[in-house]
């Protein structure tokens, strides 16, 4: 409760103020009627409802922060209640016949107190359906985040899947080509066996950044599983994916990689292989990617189709 009053004590202290005005106006220019003439029915249904939206009221400032919209749904129902105690305070007051001024008092914030309470509840729905697309975009990308590798930051077989038939619909709609690119280290397990599980995954973290420096913009690296990795080449024929295949293949050959602990360096090579995908599913085309990578590790001194 507290911050209720920090945040929105003006807008209380307004709303006190307006009510015991209007309430001392009509002792002012009238006599208290006798509780013979009170119409307990109109007391009950004008009082309970008035009573009913200084609830709304409290809930409200009590749930929001001070802004345009709870202004705007403060300042809408503030007239609702006023007018409704203006409509009780006659129940107990008699006034005057020239007096004019109750009847708009009573009448005239309730149409403003509904058009401003309308216009409230509009951005309220608007604020709603943003906090909702918010919601939506970071329960996505939390659900990215699951499918990516923590060693290498990649995305991984999931993620890989998934974008592999979201670019296969692309294609087929924009008629367009699309090749895909599989790495496989070569003799990865006889590095992890002579240097240790944690050399392999440096080594693993370094071929990523090299891959990444050899491709294009649009291209899409992610980590299948151990020391293999796919390439997804949007726009590209498989003839085109061959020669990159094949300058991968030459940078691993070249890259100058030397162990942490002794500072020797290894000699690596990767097999690549590139196929361009056709009216398939993802797994059809990674099967059909799995079996040209089997195909090129059988054919000696072989490290690229």
């Amino acid at each position: 409760m507290p911050s209720l009053f920090v945040l929105h004590r003006v807008k209380l202290l307004v709303l006190l103020l307006a009510s015991n005005f209007g309430l001392m106006l009509h002792l002012s220019a009238g006599d208290m009627k006798s509780q013979a003439e009170w119409d307990w029915l109109d007391v009950a249904g004008e009082g309970g409802s008035a009573v009913l939206i200084l609830a709304w009221i409290f809930l409200l400032l009590k749930s929001r922060p001070a802004g345009r919209v709870t202004d705007l749904l403060f300042t809408g129902l503030a007239c609702l209640f006023f007018s409704l105690w203006m409509d009780v305070t006659d129940e107990f007051v008699r006034l005057p016949d020239s007096v004019k001024w109750d009847a708009w008092l009573e009448s005239g914030p309730m149409p403003v107190g509904f058009i401003l309470l309308t216009l409230g509840i509009y951005h309220w729905h608007r604020e709603q359906l943003a906090i909702s697309a918010q919601m939506r975009n970071r329960e996505r990308l939390y659900r990215d985040h699951l499918h990516f590798d923590t060693l290498t930051s990649l995305g991984g077989a999931t993620y890989l899947k998934n974008q592999i038939e979201m670019h296969i619909s692309q294609a087929t709609a924009e008629r367009q080509p699309l090749s895909l690119i599989m790495l496989d280290m070569d003799a990865f397990s006889t590095i992890n066996r002579d240097h240790g599980q944690a050399e392999g995954d440096r080594l693993l973290q370094v071929v990523t950044q090299l891959v990444l420096l050899n491709l294009r913009e649009h291209d899409l690296l992610c980590r299948l599983a151990g020391d293999r990795f796919v390439i997804v080449l949007p726009n590209t024929l498989e003839s085109q994916a061959t020669v990159i295949a094949n300058e991968l293949a030459l940078s691993v050959a070249h890259l100058a990689y030397r162990t942490t602990q002794q500072g020797e360096r290894l000699m690596l090579s990767a097999t690549t292989v590139a196929v361009m995908a056709r009216q398939e599913g993802a797994e059809r085309l990674l099967e059909r990617l799995n079996m040209s990578l089997a195909r090129a590790k059988q054919a000696p001194l072989a490290h690229s189709a």
